[in-house]
């Protein structure tokens, strides 16, 4: 009987002996995780406060030669990651290719002649005007600018709209 109390007592104290190993392991991985989870709250910050700063100058691309462009036709800028609508009377927009909805990419379905979202079913029309929801407001724009016979599309600042207007288009200043 004797012998039995000591291997209970022995038990017990292994037994305590996981806890407090398991305990240990356990705080350690929780301080871990706390420590990658403020580390990424930190460098979002960071890196917010980066584009903020950004923001401020411009990143200009090239879309490519005017003639390059015809009217009544929308193509995709690889670079800028938008698209060039040039429409029948020479006017062109630079739209943004994210969703208004929940920023999806919206590719360009040259057989409909429209912009259409593959994740909610939004649809646009060429010059981005909603023309079914869910989508809440018309596509971004890109501001356009011309030099030698050049189209500049500023990429680094979308401009939020509700629907189209005419004075948003950009001519070439031939046309213009």
């Amino acid at each position: 009987m004797v012998k039995k109390m000591k291997d209970t007592k022995n038990s017990s104290v292994v037994i305590s002996e996981r806890r407090s190993f398991l305990t240990k392991i356990w705080f350690g991985i929780g301080l871990v995780a706390l420590a990658e989870f403020v580390t990424g709250g930190i460098s979002f910050l960071i890196s917010s406060r980066k584009n903020d700063v950004q923001g401020v100058s411009t990143q200009i691309i090239e879309a490519g030669d005017i003639t390059d462009f015809l009217p009544g036709t929308v193509t995709f800028i690889h670079e800028g990651n938008c698209y060039l609508s040039r429409l029948e009377n020479g006017g062109m927009l630079a739209i943004s290719r994210k969703c208004t909805h929940l920023g999806c990419a919206v590719p360009w379905m040259e057989e409909r002649k429209q912009f259409e979202c593959p994740c909610h079913a939004s649809i646009f029309t060429s010059t981005g005007n909603v023309l079914k929801s869910p989508a809440p407001r018309a596509l971004d724009l890109y501001p356009i600018s011309f030099g030698q016979k050049k189209i500049m599309i500023d990429i680094s600042s979308p401009i939020k709209r509700t629907s189209f207007a005419a004075e948003q288009l950009a001519y070439p200043q031939e046309l213009g």
